[in-house]
């Protein structure tokens, strides 16, 4: 499969005409307007043919790097905001950069940053191109630019099994990633909307947030160290358990959007992956005392893996419930059963006025069981963005 050059995702992942106009229909209903005519997809040909030329040419030293072809400047263009996906489907690609360097070490990425500063060229970092706040978006702006991808340093460098701990080079891609750690039966556990084209470099980058509910939510609190090539040279922070010595020198990288250095790789702490699972549906009359059901369940110290409140319009949207708020509720653990944690999460939700008309499900590691309506949930959840 290949990934689209202006959408999100896999091409193929893309909707159909008819899942299209059934969308235009549902937000022209929900607008109270005539449904619009669809327009044509954008093609690579009329992208590709739409692309200024370059003001300059890679240095010579990391020419064999560099890849600067139409194709791979427009691929590099832009994130996936919606100001992104709108010039993407005009295919105006005026902010491609002018090359694209494929770093394989961090030599490599020296000798970028060296070049690009002696010829005057501005260089981005780019992972896996998912940025929704303009974190991408280096040409375009009056002056030589080049992204620096770094899908090529994606690997598991080191693991220390006793503290549970990986190093772990900053181009992975999330499903990369866990890939390289399942036979190690841990897990990241962070696991961001963007988490199938998002690298660990780029969540750091960003401080992303994952969609666990509670604890292990932000990546944050999975970081022991962090290394950097900056033009000034390797910058990278001490590898501790914890510290309470003076600021925190991980917080430099954390966050910092690509401004001070290119993140090469990070030292994370990881977890057993899960053998117990439970998840569970719960019905409210409406939003505000579902939220209040959310709060009491934030506030118990149960620390559920997944709390999430639908009001009655998203609900619809995903098409689950039935015209309530919606609650759903799951914990994980590689530890023990959940049966304990689940029925005092249910009692407290009871109490602020929730009903769960199916009951809990409960499965250990290889059982297909499942709650249906978040099940149901989750593949609308990360279907939208395609459409």
């Amino acid at each position: 499969m290949r990934r689209s050059f202006w959408a999100w995702g896999w091409e193929e992942g893309l909707p159909a005409d008819a899942a299209r106009r059934a969308l235009a229909a549902q937000v022209a209903g929900a607008l109270g307007q005539d449904t619009p005519e669809p327009k044509p997809l954008p093609t690579l040909g009329r992208a590709i043919a739409g692309v200024s030329r370059a003001s300059v040419a890679p240095p010579q030293s990391i020419a064999g790097l560099c890849d600067a072809s139409p194709e791979a400047r427009l691929r590099h263009a832009y994130g996936r905001a919606y100001p992104d996906l709108v010039r993407g489907f005009a295919c105006e690609f005026a902010a491609a950069p002018d090359f694209v360097c494929f770093p394989r070490t961090e030599e490599d990425v020296a000798n970028t940053l060296d070049a690009c500063a002696a010829s005057g060229i501005a260089v981005t970092p780019y992972g896996g191109g998912t940025s929704v706040v303009g974190g991408v978006e280096g040409g375009g702006r009056g002056r030589p630019a080049c992204a620096l991808d770094l899908s090529r340093l994606s690997r598991l460098l080191e693991l220390d099994p006793i503290s549970r701990a990986a190093r772990i080079q900053a181009g992975v891609l999330g499903p990369d990633l866990e890939k390289q750690l399942q036979p190690h039966g841990l897990t990241l556990r962070h696991f961001p909307q963007s988490f199938e084209f998002s690298t660990l470099g780029g969540w750091i980058a960003t401080r992303a947030g994952g969609h666990f509910a509670t604890l292990y939510t932000r990546i944050d609190d999975a970081i022991e160290s962090v290394r950097l090539i900056t033009p000034a040279g390797v910058w990278a922070s001490r590898r501790f358990p914890a510290s309470g010595a003076g600021p925190s020198a991980d917080r430099l990288a954390l966050g910092s959007e690509g401004i001070l250095g290119v993140i090469t790789e990070a030292w994370v702490r990881l977890q057993p992956s899960p053998r117990h699972r439970a998840s569970a549906t719960v019905i409210f009359p409406d939003f505000l005392t579902g939220a209040r059901g959310a709060r009491a369940i934030a506030q118990s110290g149960l620390y559920p893996t997944n709390c999430r409140l639908l009001d009655p319009g998203e609900a619809l949207l995903n098409g689950v419930g039935g015209g309530d708020a919606m609650l759903f509720i799951a914990f994980e653990s590689a530890d023990h059963p959940l049966q304990a944690w689940m029925s005092r999460a249910l009692e407290l939700l009871a109490e602020a006025g929730g009903t769960c008309p199916r009951g809990a499900v409960y499965r250990d590691r290889g059982e297909k069981a499942r709650d249906e309506e978040s099940a149901k949930w989750r593949d609308a959840f990360f279907a939208a963005p395609y459409l």
